[in-house]
């Protein structure tokens, strides 16, 4: 296939591109800023909410990995922040959809259900998390990324368009694994532990989009992507009786068990996360 990659020059951008090139894929990529890679068919530079710039990039490509986006609330102007996302999302994807291109491959967040970037703290209704929570979106980067849901099943109903929404958890491997790492072990509750100590090897990442972009599937569907443990040295147990009292399991939680259920991804992708960051 012929796919292009929006957001390409960065973290999970960089792996997807890999993953991509490394099936045979040929790949068209656009970022605000340029991405140096012979490897692609063609690169565009700017802003995915220049409606010109994105049907130029659009030309010719069967599929669409959709990672643009402004990727945390951490600006000053909430507003600016929840309208470049949104109308970037409908941008890529009523594009897509009206020229015809059959697959689309959007990162959603877990931050879409409300809780990570919560202004007034939340805990979950349950453990572990399915795609049926309920979303409780405060923040303008959580409230974008259930828009992006919405926009994708608006794209599936108007066009036929098959649509993989990712809810992703932090994203990372190497050094910025390592420091991510290092902030959870010496304080649990120090970013919000609205996060629930989710994460993702961006190698696991980038192959369950390469995969969804291949899969047998039809419709939008949104699908929960992390890995099978925590962020912590913690144990989940401890965790969540210390900063989530009373939150009904509906699953044993033994060890380091995560709290997201990735059921979904494993039926509809035959994938599962399986990279992990503990000595064996």
């Amino acid at each position: 296939m012929r796919v292009l990659v929006t957001g390409a020059a960065g973290h999970i951008g960089g792996h997807v591109l890999d993953e991509l090139l490394a099936a045979g894929h040929a790949v068209v990529a656009t970022d605000l800023v340029p991405v140096e890679d012979p490897r692609l068919e063609r690169v565009h530079t700017g802003d995915l909410q220049d409606a010109e710039l994105v049907a130029e990039a659009m030309e010719g490509v069967s599929a669409v990995v959709h990672l643009g986006a402004i990727p945390h609330p951490n600006l000053p102007d909430a507003s600016a922040l929840f309208a470049a996302n949104c109308l970037t999302a409908h941008r890529v994807l009523d594009e897509a959809g009206r020229t015809g291109v059959r697959r689309v491959v959007a990162a959603s967040s877990l931050s879409a259900l409300g809780l990570a970037w919560a202004p007034t703290p939340q805990s979950p209704r349950y453990v572990p998390l399915d795609e049926e929570h309920p979303v409780a979106a405060q923040d303008p980067y959580g409230l974008s990324k259930a828009v992006l849901e919405e926009i994708a099943r608006a794209t599936h109903r108007r066009y036929g368009t098959d649509v993989v929404c990712m809810r992703l958890p932090f994203v990372g491997a190497g050094e910025r694994l390592a420091e991510h790492l290092t902030e959870v072990a010496a304080d649990p509750g120090g970013r919000n532990p609205g996060e629930l100590w989710g994460w993702l090897d961006t190698r696991d990442a980038a192959e369950a989009m390469r995969r969804a972009l291949d899969a047998d599937l039809h419709g939008c569907h949104v699908i929960n992507v992390a890995a099978a443990d925590t962020a912590s040295p913690v144990p989940t147990a401890e965790l969540l009786a210390r900063y989530h009292p009373g939150v009904p399991a509906f699953a044993e939680l033994p060890g380091h068990t995560g709290l997201f259920d990735v059921g979904a991804c494993a039926e509809l992708l035959g994938f599962v996360p399986w990279r992990g960051w503990r000595e064996p």
